[in-house]
């Protein structure tokens, strides 16, 4: 959402600023993948194509010794091979039985125009980036006469308690919660609905004193 009203109201990314972004992608990418490729084990799922088990072993040996951030050749070569196979298309069907970043998908599936020689992040790419929020981070932006003060906070259970003072003196609260976390659970306990979460949160705040 933030990201979003950067790109609506406060002319969006430079190119500066999105080429930033390519380490991010290029994490999140991998990420995804290796979230993929160790649910593939605990759910039992097994590979298409047999000879795909190397690359998931060459896969982790590599993300242990690249510098992060990084996209070498091999390791793509080795992502879109993985990503063909119909075993890993299997378990990222069941996406909703494991942790894994939205955008797995869509960086997944785009991962050769990723990797070409001097790529720029789009403005796509940039919205479906994932970095996680720690502490505070406002961003002002002006609609119609209006001066917004918008806050990205962690969502964690853990950094909740640095909330509190953002809301002093506000005049109104907009609530957001993810439709797509309805089937998921939390990262921090995997017996807790997101959905379910999130409800919960919207009632602690709301009812604050």
């Amino acid at each position: 959402i933030v990201k979003q009203m950067k790109i609506i109201h406060k002319d969006g990314y430079s190119l500066e600023e999105c080429l930033e972004f390519i380490t991010i992608i290029y994490s999140n990418t991998l990420q995804s993948i290796m979230a993929i490729v160790k649910a593939m084990n605990t759910l039992n799922i097994g590979y298409g194509d047999p000879a795909q088990q190397d690359n998931a072993r060459k896969l982790m040996h590599l993300a242990d010794t690249i510098e992060e951030g990084t996209m070498p050749k091999e390791l793509s070569d080795i992502i879109l091979q993985l990503w063909k196979d119909t075993g890993i298309q299997a378990c990222f069907d069941r996406a909703s039985e494991y942790q894994l970043n939205d955008s797995a998908g869509y960086y997944l599936n785009d991962l050769e125009r990723l990797v070409q020689p001097g790529y720029v992040p789009t403005e796509q790419d940039v919205l479906r980036s994932r970095v996680k929020t720690t502490g505070i981070i406002e961003t002002q932006f002006s609609f119609k006469d209006l001066n917004f003060r918008m806050f990205d906070v962690g969502g964690q259970r853990s950094e909740r308690k640095k909330w509190i003072h953002c809301f002093e003196g506000v005049t109104c609260i907009i609530f957001i919660a993810a439709l797509s976390a309805y089937d998921m659970v939390l990262v921090e306990d995997d017996e807790v609905n997101r959905m379910h979460e999130s409800l919960h949160l919207f009632n602690s705040i709301c009812n604050h004193r």
